[in-house]
């Protein structure tokens, strides 16, 4: 059983910033990676941030220069810092993390974490 849990989500005026948390638990071997997503009504989910267990990261285009993505290997946990917010990045953000368990790698989705930006 693989628990991934996300918190700090909220409401912010734009140009301001918010620090979402992302922390993986259970039965696992390792991380491979932890990946951010966000999705608004309508709207396919798409990718915002990831981070590989050796700390390769990826971004998407629109949150370039703006959001950092960071990890705690020791807490299995994955941050992303979000300056500079706009009233598009209003979402619900999940995390997503790719685990390996014996010799498979599964991928486990958190529960969302709301994130508004009022203009």
């Amino acid at each position: 059983q693989v628990q991934v849990v996300e918190s700090g989500g909220g409401l912010v005026q734009a140009g301001g910033s918010l620090r979402l948390s992302c922390a993986a638990s259970g039965s696992f071997v390792s991380i491979n990676a932890m990946d951010w997503y966000r999705q608004t009504p309508g709207k396919q989910r798409e990718l915002v941030a990831g981070i590989t267990s050796g700390g390769t990261t990826k971004y998407g285009d629109y949150v370039k220069g703006r959001f950092t993505i960071s990890r705690d290997n020791a807490k299995n946990t994955v941050y992303l810092q979000m300056n500079s917010l706009k009233a598009e990045d209003t979402a619900v953000y999940y995390c997503n993390a790719n685990v390996k368990i014996v010799s498979y790698n599964y991928s486990y989705w958190g529960q969302g974490t709301q994130v508004t930006v009022s203009s």
